[in-house]
């Protein structure tokens, strides 16, 4: 079978093989065997690269992919991976790595405007490619003490990664004018150990505002409008706009059940206050909510009716929908999307605080109710600023 796309009608591509993939160490555990595994090409960009002992570990692997002959680019956030040192950056490049930070649209020394490049995705040979919210650093992994935080991705073999693959190709060359061809779409695949039993529809789908794509913002309108039975979302930094809270309340008056599970800790202090100020919202409209208790929850998945999902870089949240660059995987597959509902009603029903009527007024008052309200007033500002960032030193 030819390296020619197959498409159906709703615009996904059929030859695919998918698994859903846990973070912390088994995330990392397959992303090694990608990158050692790979013969020709490695794109890897991703929002964190840090040159902790997880950053190394992957540097590491980088690098002897690189003497294997292998071509290998590596895209990070302009903003976020600064932390990682100028010798750490020298190393890399000496060893052969292409290796470059992507730019806002203005900086100086002090500061800088634009996006933020928030997807996490790597391809190799433009036939594998692991897509979801993961950072390269030592929070994400399994470590001898602190276990990682709670995240997932989506491990793709077949037609969607070499969508991925010319993705990464664009956003590394910036979108020039005469770009042409990316070596993705000249390459011939051969898709024919996809047997029809494993395939599987999966669709790109991207937010960037500077390209005009709103593709997932518009998944999950989609997703409120269609459920017809019920949705579960597991999403950090949970602050939904005016608009997606319109959607949310008219699929819970249809009587679509709708599960959330938010951070019960998180990194962000000041946006967990934000979200609590929006419980009450929440429930009124008969949401059920849960919050993650074992550590960070850093996640973004979305199950519908049991039969498709969609996992990512996305936040349901303003800077996700207009300030950052980001890529979520959509799949239509009821096996894997019944396996991901099982999942994450696990989680709900084992690591969570149920947050019901009476436990949200238990645990407020005049004072915490103010704070919430002032963070959630706050952060609603910052969204819209969220652009504009100063740079900050090692």
């Amino acid at each position: 079978m030819s390296g020619r796309k197959s498409k159906s009608g709703n615009g996904y591509t059929t030859r695919n093989k998918v698994k859903l993939v846990r973070g912390g160490k088994p995330y990392f555990d397959l992303l090694l065997e990608m990158i050692n595994n790979a013969v020709e090409s490695i794109h890897l960009q991703t929002y964190i690269f840090d040159d902790d002992e997880t950053g190394q570990l992957v540097a590491a692997a980088l690098k002897a992919a690189v003497k294997r002959k292998v071509e290998v680019y590596l895209l990070t956030d302009g903003y976020a991976s600064k932390v990682m040192s100028a010798s750490f950056i020298k190393s890399l490049v000496e060893a052969g790595i292409h290796f470059r930070f992507f730019n806002p649209l203005f900086k100086s020394r002090h500061f800088y405007f634009g996006r933020r490049l928030h997807h996490k995705v790597t391809v190799t040979d433009t036939k594998y490619a692991l897509v979801g919210g993961v950072n390269i650093t030592n929070r994400y992994n399994d470590m001898p003490v602190n276990p990682a935080w709670l995240d997932f991705a989506l491990y793709v073999e077949g037609e969607a990664a070499r969508e991925l693959c010319i993705l990464c190709w664009k956003t590394w060359k910036n979108y020039p004018m005469n770009m042409g061809l990316t070596p993705c779409e000249l390459k011939e695949i051969n898709y024919d150990d996809i047997t029809p039993g494993e395939a599987c529809e999966v669709s790109m789908r991207r937010n960037d505002w500077v390209r005009r794509k709103n593709e997932i913002s518009t998944t999950y309108v989609e997703m409120f409008r269609t459920a017809q039975s019920d949705i579960v979302i597991l999403c950090s930094y949970f602050l939904p706009g005016r608009f997606i809270r319109k959607q949310l309340s008219y699929a819970a008056k249809r009587g679509v059940k709708i599960k959330v599970i938010a951070a019960g800790m998180s990194d962000v202090k000041l946006a967990k206050y934000a979200e609590r100020y929006m419980y009450s919202w929440l429930l009124r409209h008969n949401i059920e909510l849960y919050e993650y208790q074992l550590n960070v929850l850093h996640g973004k998945i979305a199950v519908c009716d049991g039969k498709w999902m969609t996992i990512g870089s996305y936040n349901i949240n303003n800077i996700s929908a207009y300030a950052s660059i980001e890529l979520n995987m959509n799949v239509r597959n009821p096996s894997l999307a019944a396996e991901a509902e099982r999942v994450l009603l696990h989680i709900a029903e084992e690591d969570c605080v149920r947050v019901t009527r009476e436990y949200y007024l238990h645990t407020n008052n005049i004072f915490k109710q103010f704070s919430r309200w002032f963070s959630y007033q706050f952060i609603r500002t910052i969204f819209y600023l969220f652009t504009f960032y100063f740079k900050h030193k090692r």
